[in-house]
């Protein structure tokens, strides 16, 4: 049952985003100041939503590792990271092709730039520090610390934009049309991508959870033969 769930959701995700992509390469328009480049924007704003969902689950995980010491938790916590981190990755890819074209530079160090590679530094330093520690339990519990700490940064990144006005576009997306405002079937081929993006993390961090359970159970019996 659970295996025909992680099916159907990964056949939704993949039908929305082949849909969404021919409405948003054939059928709808181009921006009136950025021209077709703005078009990176349908994978780039769903690809943050979705990595700081990600890190939203992980950083409760964390927490929830800390107060019961269930295992279970630290899976589901290092399995979210994993998958944020490659929406990051995607989110800031996808940002630095737009600023190339309408900044004409691939970087620049603006707050909300800065904090969301820091963001990236900090869950990557999650990964690599449990592959430093082979205690299973003190692996868990410190990636517990960082892994609920570590959103701090996320909400910093997220709120960049209202502290600090710099180059980055402010919180309103810069999508107009000739009223001023954002043009709703942009909005909702935004709102479908992120729904797909959303299944398809779900899909992902359920196959890594599942690996990593299985990766534990082969460790446990390692030592178990080892300690015979």
């Amino acid at each position: 049952m659970r295996d025909k769930m992680l099916y159907g959701a990964g056949l939704l995700a993949a039908l929305l985003i082949a849909w969404n992509l021919h409405k948003i390469f054939v059928l709808l328009p181009g921006e009136q100041d950025q021209g077709d480049i703005y078009r990176i924007i349908y994978f780039h704003v769903p690809s943050w939503f979705t990595c700081f969902s990600a890190f939203f689950v992980a950083g409760m995980a964390s927490l929830l590792y800390s107060t019961k010491r269930d295992l279970r938790y630290d899976v589901l916590a290092v399995s979210a990271v994993e998958v944020g981190v490659v929406f990051t990755i995607v989110g800031l890819v996808t940002g630095s092709i737009w600023a190339r074209i309408i900044w004409g530079i691939w970087w620049t160090w603006d707050p909300r730039l800065t904090w969301a590679l820091i963001t990236c530094v900090l869950y990557s330093a999650y990964l690599m520090m449990r592959n430093m520690i082979d205690d299973a339990s003190a692996r868990a519990r410190y990636a517990a610390v960082l892994g609920t700490f570590s959103f701090a940064s996320v909400a910093i990144t997220y709120k960049a934009i209202d502290w600090w006005r710099t180059q980055h576009p402010g919180p309103v997306l810069p999508i107009r049309n000739s009223e001023g405002k954002m043009d709703p079937d942009m909005w909702q081929s935004i709102l479908i991508n992120w729904v797909a993006l959303m299944l398809l993390a779900i899909v992902m961090v359920a196959i890594r959870a599942a690996q990593e359970t299985r990766l534990r159970e082969v460790e446990a019996l390692r030592r178990r033969a080892h300690a015979i």
